[in-house]
């Protein structure tokens, strides 16, 4: 009997690996790397959920892990200086995603807050063996920077566009970069199936939740985008783009 637990065991043990394994190559910094170093990586990592709400790290708390969503979704904030202490959502993030890695690469505290926006499943991987995968694999080290510099490029642009832009334009921003981060495009439309909260979306363009409300109506009115509960559709996707770029 204990032999046939142990071979059950073993066979849903590496079965969670391969699935592991399989679920790093869609990381785009590890598309790269081989099998083997993979099945390593994934040995010496670990799988925690969180439920929705839950907060997964904190701003200036040490950090230990590389963050990656296996599944569900997770906002990026920071609270203000201002006297009122108001959040402001830098980014939403999805599976395949990462987050975590400054911490780790200067050893300094976390600069934002990561909060579970759905139930959500979380792979890590501890500061250690990330360094180490940098040491031994540059193409690694390439990837991320790779991809760190489209994060600032993007962070700069919406830096420049929330600060110059009207309100109406605050919220196209906001928008376009929802509907490059998790739009599907076909025929020229894109769908964002499930737009964040109204209060979100107004934290993320630095107003308030009712000039998100007037703004998504008058879009609707002009026929730039369809609502439906909360899918929303940009009707035409580049001249949206044209229109508020």
């Amino acid at each position: 009997m204990r032999h046939i637990l142990d071979v059950i065991l073993l066979k849903v043990k590496i079965t969670t690996n391969l699935e592991n394994v399989e679920f790093l190559k869609s990381v785009p910094i590890f598309s790269e790397l081989s099998n083997d170093t993979l099945t390593k990586l994934a040995k010496s990592a670990s799988i925690q959920s969180f439920s929705k709400d839950s907060i997964i790290l904190s701003e200036m708390e040490a950090g230990s892990a590389l963050f990656i969503i296996i599944s569900g979704k997770v906002k990026i904030s920071r609270i203000s200086s201002d006297e009122d202490d108001k959040e402001v959502i830098l980014s939403i993030l999805n599976p395949a995603d990462f987050f975590g890695e400054m911490a780790l690469l200067d050893g300094l505290t976390r600069s934002a807050t990561a909060t579970a926006m759905e139930d959500s499943k979380i792979f890590l991987i501890q500061r250690n063996d990330f360094l180490e995968l940098l040491r031994t694999h540059p193409e690694v080290s390439i990837s991320l920077l790779q991809e760190l510099t489209q994060r600032l490029r993007a962070a700069g642009m919406k830096i420049k566009a929330l600060s110059l832009k009207d309100a109406e334009g605050k919220v196209a921003t906001v928008l376009l970069q929802l509907a490059d981060d998790i739009g599907k495009i076909k025929n020229g439309i894109v769908e964002i199936e499930k737009l964040p909260y109204q209060h979100e979306l107004a934290n993320m363009a630095g107003t308030s939740r009712e000039t998100i409300s007037r703004t998504l109506h008058s879009f609707a009115k002009k026929g730039l985008v369809e609502l439906e509960g909360s899918k929303l559709r940009i009707v035409s996707y580049e001249k949206f783009k044209e229109l508020y770029k």
